[in-house]
């Protein structure tokens, strides 16, 4: 894969892009683009392993589900009904196919209903290890990596979570629920694709 290629696929499907070579070059540069705005962060352990929230809370007041000042499911919801109200908003992405395809694939819906509608921009940041070379392996990385790897850090009951892989289960606790792919940007607001050259994330 070549990464002027994937970001010039992005730019063709009207995304800004951007590419560093380490998570601390790519925190720097979003620490440097926020401040003083409104910012939600979905549920990303890319972002949370980068300490995103900790560089941005210092100039910006920050949601971010996995920062709840009580870390209790309430507070989860409290915080994920408050990422959709913000001007910017940062998730990741559970794949990204070589010709800029974004996939994104939720349980509950609240992060990828807020990167879709809402927010002045979106930043979608993104691991090397997330890039596919087509759609359908990008679904098929959700089902066999991200999904059942999400559901053990959730302590899910799922059928995935013991199998290693999709079962197509219907599970009350499934966290497959809503497939969301887009092809091209949301017409309404801007959003950035930036790519990490680390493997960051599930």
């Amino acid at each position: 894969m070549k990464i002027d290629a994937l970001l010039e696929n992005l730019r063709k499907n009207r995304y800004e892009a951007s590419y560093f070579a380490t998570a601390d070059e790519a925190r720097a540069y979003l620490n440097e683009k926020i401040n003083g705005r409104t910012v939600g962060i979905g549920d990303s352990m890319t972002l949370y392993n980068m300490g995103v929230y900790d560089s941005l809370r210092t100039h910006n007041t920050v949601y971010d589900v996995q920062h709840t000042p009580g870390g209790t499911l309430d507070e989860f919801w409290e915080y994920s009904r408050k990422t959709q109200d913000t001007e910017i908003f940062l998730c990741s992405l559970n794949a990204l196919s070589e010709d800029g395809i974004l996939v994104n694939m939720d349980g509950a819906g609240n992060r990828v209903a807020a990167s879709l509608f809402g927010h002045e921009k979106v930043y979608y940041v993104v691991g090397i290890n997330k890039v596919c070379p087509d759609l359908h392996s990008a679904i098929r990385r959700i089902r066999t990596v991200a999904a059942p790897q999400n559901a053990r850090r959730k302590k899910m009951k799922t059928p995935c979570a013991a199998a290693g892989k999709c079962v197509d289960c219907d599970s009350p606790a499934r966290i497959c629920n809503a497939l969301v792919i887009e092809y091209k940007k949301m017409i309404h607001m801007k959003a950035e694709v930036v790519i990490i050259g680390e493997e960051l994330g599930l």
